[in-house]
């Protein structure tokens, strides 16, 4: 990894020889160093694989109705992911630390393009939530998501995790996250991308921070403001008057007595997983994708469960945890602590969204429109979901792993 010493090294050439020597440099010792963890790489390669096989498979049928044309989707999602690999091969190359530096600025950046919803925006689906860019919509909140990622670690190594342990320490690098899911939840009405930028936050100073027992407090809480929530929707004698949540709360508690309205995307999806049961009926021989709305986004993983049943669900869910497991070696391995949160703030992103993505899908929580990563249709979250992969192996490139002690151990951030 090119680090301070490289920069160092470049500073040291005079005039434009030396800037272009120094420059050469740094590209070598860049694109030298190689990749140190393969089994990420796959892991990720063999996603985005089967989640253009089943994007194929789950689309076809609306692509011929829609558009007349069953590679409609795949070919638009296929274009995004080529684009998300170049992308994240192109990060990987850049050394981590100079987000450092950018931090601030991504933030801004993300905040801006939030901004720009108001008068901008594209509709879609009842809500403004795309801003038009290049022939492509973009959503300003997978690009805050990444921003949070990168200033979250920042302020986190700045304050350093003694100083986390205080409520002041604790509550700095909160405020930013704050403004910015305010921002997503009431200016493009996407409740669930705040709830996970927040999420993502929580997870990186979980992480950090050595005292736990705030963070129970602060979950039980959680767990209180909820059930007193639901519990008032359930006894409120003007069900009629509630907003839309509070209906998707209802259908989530008694989706049959909603089929025929805000429930009917879930009561497909539970349909479509038990039928498919133990082995599925076979890949592109769903049924139920002609009648799931949006099938190949946020209920994808029904038409998985469809077609290749059970074990095909657990298989795709075992992916999903090898893909955290290489996530969490690379963070306990880092350089420093900036690293480590970066890593940390990706796994808490990607981990969060297929929970969340699972649930919804499997009528375990109310429907909150999550994609399942890496897998569902949208240019946007597979694109900004490449770039954070991208920071991921910058990390894992930059790792010096300590030599082995005469007890075996390890060397690296220990979280």
């Amino acid at each position: 990894m090119a680090d301070s010493g490289n920069n160092n090294k470049i500073m040291r050439f005079p005039g434009k020889a030396g800037r272009r020597e120094g420059l050469r440099e740094l590209v070598r010792t860049m694109v030298g160093s190689g990749f140190h963890d393969y089994s990420l790489l796959f892991i990720v390669l063999f996603l985005l694989g089967f989640g253009l096989v089943m994007l194929y498979s789950t689309s076809s049928y609306t692509g011929i109705v829609e558009n007349g044309d069953s590679a409609f989707y795949f070919r638009k999602q296929l274009k995004f992911t080529l684009m998300g690999i170049g992308l994240m091969f192109g990060v990987s190359l850049f050394p981590y630390r100079w987000l450092h530096k950018l931090s601030w600025a991504a933030y801004a950046f993300a905040t801006g393009l939030i901004l720009l919803i108001i008068p901008f925006g594209n509709e879609g689906g009842g809500a403004k939530r795309w801003l038009e860019f290049m022939g492509f919509n973009l959503q300003p909140a997978e690009v805050a998501k990444v921003a949070v990622i990168i200033l979250t670690a920042s302020i986190i190594e700045r304050e350093g995790r003694k100083e986390l342990a205080s409520m002041q320490g604790l509550i700095r690098p909160l405020i930013p996250t704050l403004v910015s899911a305010l921002m997503i939840w009431q200016i493009t009405d996407n409740l669930s991308s705040a709830i996970i930028v927040v999420a993502i936050t929580m997870g990186m100073l979980f992480v950090a921070c050595p005292d736990y027992k705030r963070f129970a407090i602060m979950a039980a809480a959680v767990g209180v403001v909820a059930f007193l929530t639901v519990a008032y929707i359930l006894n409120t004698a003007d069900r009629g008057s509630m907003g839309f949540r509070g209906r998707r709360i209802l259908a989530w508690l008694d989706p049959m007595a909603y089929a025929d309205s805000i429930a009917y995307q879930t009561v497909q999806a539970l349909y479509a997983i038990g039928s498919g049961g133990l082995m599925g009926k076979g890949l592109g021989q769903s049924m139920q994708k002609m009648v799931v709305p949006e099938a190949q986004n946020d209920m994808i993983f029904s038409i998985i469960c469809e077609e290749l049943g059970l074990f095909g669900a657990i298989g795709i869910m075992l992916m999903f945890i090898l893909l955290i497991w290489r996530f969490m070696v690379i963070a306990n391995n880092a350089e420093d602590l900036y690293g480590a949160m970066l890593v940390v703030g990706v796994i808490t992103h990607i981990a969060v969204q297929v929970i969340l993505n699972i649930a919804v899908v499997t009528n375990s929580m109310p429907n909150t429109g999550v994609t399942l990563p890496f897998i569902s249709y949208g240019g946007s979250s597979i694109f900004f979901l490449m770039a954070e992969i991208g920071i991921v192996l910058s990390v894992s490139r930059g790792i010096r792993f300590r030599k082995t002690t005469s007890d075996g151990g390890a060397g690296g951030v220990q979280l």
